[in-house]
């Protein structure tokens, strides 16, 4: 089968091709959110799916820990756009056996996030499935002051540009650390494992006010996600190793091995973003969480992302990061 990231291209030009259009559509397929016009703001719509044996795995994941990342990772693709949550919708796919009692922690770390975030929980469906699955959608919302051009007030994959100085919020490779552990040791690796993580919804609108046009949400990996900015803007990127921020824990976990973990690992829901040095430094003055300067936009290839290390070596990594259909484990 073809990987995703090649099957989404085939099914986009298939709708752009053949598909009902509405100038509504500010954004469809290939950001991390649909964006609809809708009278004086615009609608935000994303989701996500999470399958057991590929997204998670029930014996090293707890159910309440299992709904906070059901509707973690839809709010960080609205962090993503620079939208605020509203409310999302969630369909259940169970096992006929499945327990009440598990379902209902399920929906009590969603509450929990959902609380914290702002987001109603306003429907859904249940459904049998021969394997568990969680599939959540969430609505969100970006306000427009009356003549203010949409674009100045969303995030989006197409707006880097070369010369661009390329940012990243926080710190990476906790996800992918915490993840390493419990496969190693799954009974005694659930105290050492780092936390779940928050989604940056407080970061992304001081992104927007300071001028930056160009986001996305660290899921798949840093250097595959930064890989989704450049094939939409048409253009290239390098990093530089070394100033890449590694989560502490994982450092001291992993070693040399953690620079790997966060250049690749995924689901750090970190947020990384491009613009001038001005823009930049804007952000990280008022940026409750680090932001580091990790490299630079580049004319080249589009799509294509080196990692220098120590003297301007490019560094060699098996893979960029996740990818739904390439058999990567949970």
């Amino acid at each position: 089968m073809t990987g995703e990231f090649a099957l989404i291209g085939r099914l986009r030009r298939l709708i752009e091709s053949g598909g009902p259009g509405s100038p509504d559509l500010l954004v469809g397929v290939g950001d991390d959110a649909a964006l609809w016009r809708f009278g004086d703001r615009v609608v935000a719509s994303t989701t996500d799916s999470l399958v057991d044996g590929v997204h998670f795995r029930l014996d090293i994941a707890g159910w309440a820990d299992l709904g906070w990342k059901a509707l973690a990772v839809n709010l960080s693709d609205l962090a993503a756009v620079g939208a605020a949550p509203r409310f999302a919708l969630i369909t259940l796919g169970l096992p006929p056996a499945t327990p009440a009692g598990d379902i209902e922690r399920l929906y009590g770390g969603m509450l929990d996030l959902a609380r914290k975030s702002g987001t109603v929980l306003a429907g859904g469906d249940i459904v049998r499935s021969p394997v568990l699955t969680v599939t959540v959608a969430v609505m969100g919302e970006i306000e427009l002051a009356a003549g203010t051009d949409w674009r100045s007030r969303v995030l989006l994959r197409s707006g880097a540009r070369p010369g661009d100085l390329v940012a990243v919020t926080g710190s990476l490779g906790a996800a992918a650390a915490g993840l390493k552990l419990l496969l190693e040791d799954p009974a005694g690796a659930g105290a050492r494992a780092p936390a779940l993580v928050y989604p940056r919804l407080d970061v992304a609108p001081i992104l927007v006010g300071a001028g930056v046009r160009t986001a996305i949400d660290v899921s798949d990996g840093l250097v595959a996600d930064l890989g989704h900015i450049c094939e939409e803007s048409g253009v290239a990127a390098e990093i530089e190793a070394g100033r890449v921020p590694v989560h502490p824990d994982a450092a001291l976990l992993f070693g040399p091995e953690a620079l790997t973990l966060a250049l690749t690992g995924g689901e750090d829901y970190e947020l990384v973003f491009t613009g001038s040095e001005a823009v930049i430094t804007g952000v990280a003055a008022r940026s409750p969480v680090p932001v580091a300067v990790i490299g630079r936009i580049l004319d080249g290839p589009a799509g294509r992302v080196r990692v220098l290390g120590p003297g301007g070596a490019e560094l060699r990594l098996e893979r960029a990061g996740w990818d739904h259909l390439a058999g990567d484990d949970p």
